[in-house]
């Protein structure tokens, strides 16, 4: 079983930055594209950003030049700078992985219990 354990979030004003951080676990997994997702109230929830096994990032058109994503194959991390944060940002964020279970050999997908991120003045 893979679980993901999400961190950071809480409380900022608009125009400052948060960073979120997301680190899967279990045991004989590989991982092919990790990432992030949001929902805000009342919304459906939509790709914010991902990463391809190769660590190649893809971006909503919403947040590009402003959140970073980052991964780390080593540690089975992902992580999402955000700055220059908008009202607009504040949402559950979740993260999402998926690849294959090794033993037995199937595929998977894993969602994040979610952070919320408040951006308010």
């Amino acid at each position: 079983q893979v679980q993901l354990v999400e961190s950071g979030g809480g409380l900022v004003q608009p125009g400052g930055s948060l960073s979120l951080s997301c680190v899967a676990s279990g045991s004989s997994f590989s991982l092919n594209a990790m990432g992030w997702y949001r929902q805000a109230p009342g919304k459906q929830r939509e790709l914010v950003a991902t990463t391809t096994s190769s660590g190649t990032p893809v971006y909503a058109d919403s947040v590009k030049g402003r959140f970073t994503v980052s991964r780390d194959n080593a540690k089975n991390t992902v992580a999402l700078q955000m700055n220059s944060l908008k009202p607009e940002d504040t949402a559950v964020y979740y993260c999402n992985a998926h690849g294959m279970v090794l033993m037995p050999y199937r595929y998977f997908e894993v969602w994040g219990q979610g952070t919320l991120v408040t951006v308010s003045s």
